[in-house]
């Protein structure tokens, strides 16, 4: 019987090798993690998931179009060729004690619901703890919004569109009842939002127009955006395309529209018109979806408080040209926990952590701490894509360092390409692949 080969380390080995602890199981840490020589450090993962999340499909989670659990891997896959070699453990990191250089964690599923906390010490740390919602302190959002970050979001968004259109069939509803339970708000004109928006409106023509047609002329999708226009990163070809797009399949779509507040089943909002006017006005909402930007997690603001050199926050850990942590020899940072002055995209956070694993590899890791032979840290813009809708997408494409705006039907089956490019395991492929072949 074939029995592979596996290196067996004496304690004093185990000993010897410095304590590296990631934190989070987003695209930062797993593309960290997949690369890294896991045998140079005791490794320990920490994270209140125990899965990878394919977050750019979230959006089509919530019309039913791709079953969340197949965009979920468990974190184990990404350890390596020796995933014994690392601890993993399923808890929420609370607090970092800097000068102690240990972490706090807190696991909620403990005996009779009491959470059971433990200190986990560290030489090194990498943050990968990702980012929460930006509300912008407007009253109102964190009570009556739905947000789009996690599987649980994606479930709860399903479960109101499900609830709104089951309320809306309701016996003897009258029709200002019926249009008010069938308005969709999505505040936030970024790729999430957009996307969002163009997926509920294809449930809408293609599976609510056959079930129940009776409601889909009531049905109402608003996308509400501060700024001037949608996708504010795309070339404005792109942009003047997406927003035309939108329109054609019934979606309204609201720029330069900042919302003051947030009450049950209505908007506040503030218009600025081309003159400059502006004018307030009330938007009524069966569901409201809220997608607008990420802002540190508490963690992360507390840890910044620890460090002198971390001044400003706002962004996330200001970190320098090989990833480390300003002001600590010891902790780097990736994804959207980092102030790095890069976009908070897959995109930047499974390149940035590529390289900080090749960082961490080219450490001694007994004796020094200093990365050897490895060049700064330089992201590679590949593009940006997005869907809109009616299988339509855009793509402003990086090519020898000019930008290719793209646009329509085979645009959308290269955002599928792209996508599966994007699968860090095989498990994931075959779910963005099929579309594809489907189509073709």
């Amino acid at each position: 019987m074939y029995s592979p080969k596996r290196t067996v380390y004496s304690v004093k080995e185990a000993r010897d090798r410095k304590t590296l602890v990631v934190l989070g199981t987003g695209w930062g840490s797993v593309s960290f993690l997949s690369k890294l020589d896991t045998e140079a450090y005791n490794v320990i993962v920490i994270s209140p998931q125990n899965y990878f999340l394919f977050t750019p499909l979230l959006p089509s989670c919530t019309t039913g179009l791709v079953d969340p659990r197949s965009l979920m891997e468990p974190v184990r896959s990404f350890f390596g060729e020796r995933p014994d070699a690392v601890k993993f453990y399923e808890a929420e990191a609370v607090k970092i004690d800097y000068d102690r250089r240990v972490i706090h964690i807190q696991d909620p599923s403990g005996a009779q619901g009491q959470a059971r906390q433990a200190e986990i010490p560290f030489d090194m740390l990498v943050m990968g703890v990702g980012a929460d919602n930006a509300t912008f302190n407007i009253p109102g959002v964190k009570e009556h919004a739905c947000f789009l970050k996690t599987i649980s979001d994606a479930q709860k968004v399903r479960n109101r569109i499900v609830d709104r259109i089951e309320a809306a069939s309701f016996k003897d509803k009258s029709t200002e009842d019926i249009q008010k339970q069938l308005q969709v708000v999505v505040v936030g004109g970024g790729p999430t939002g957009v996307e969002f928006a163009a997926e509920l409106q294809d449930f809408v023509d293609e599976d609510l127009k056959k079930q129940i047609p009776n409601l889909t002329d009531d049905f109402q999708v608003t996308l509400i955006e501060a700024l001037p226009n949608v996708l504010p990163m795309l070339s404005k070809e792109l942009i003047d395309y997406t927003e035309a797009r939108l329109k054609e399949q019934t979606i309204r779509v609201m720029t330069k529209t900042a919302v003051k507040r947030v009450n049950e089943g209505n908007v506040e909002v503030e218009i600025t018109h081309v003159d400059g006017e502006k004018e307030l006005k009330t938007i009524p909402y069966g569901l409201l979806v809220w997608a607008t930007g990420n802002k540190p997690k508490e963690i992360v603001e507390d840890l910044a408080r620890q460090i002198p050199d971390q001044k400003d926050v706002r962004r996330g850990l200001a970190v320098d040209e090989y990833l480390a942590v300003k002001g600590s020899p010891n902790i780097w940072a990736l994804g959207d926990c980092a102030n790095s002055n890069l976009p908070p995209t897959a995109q930047v956070a499974a390149q940035q952590g590529t390289y900080l694993a090749e960082v961490f590899n080219n450490m001694t890791a007994t004796e020094s701490q200093s990365p050897t032979d490895v060049q700064p840290f330089r992201y590679s813009h590949q593009g940006t894509l997005a869907y809109i809708g009616s299988e339509l997408a855009v793509a402003d494409l990086t090519l020898l360092g000019n930008n290719i705006p793209s646009g329509g039907f085979f645009t959308y089956l290269f955002w599928k390409a792209a996508y599966l490019n994007m699968c860090l395991t095989g498990k994931l492929s075959p779910l963005v692949l099929f579309p594809v072949i489907f189509l073709i």
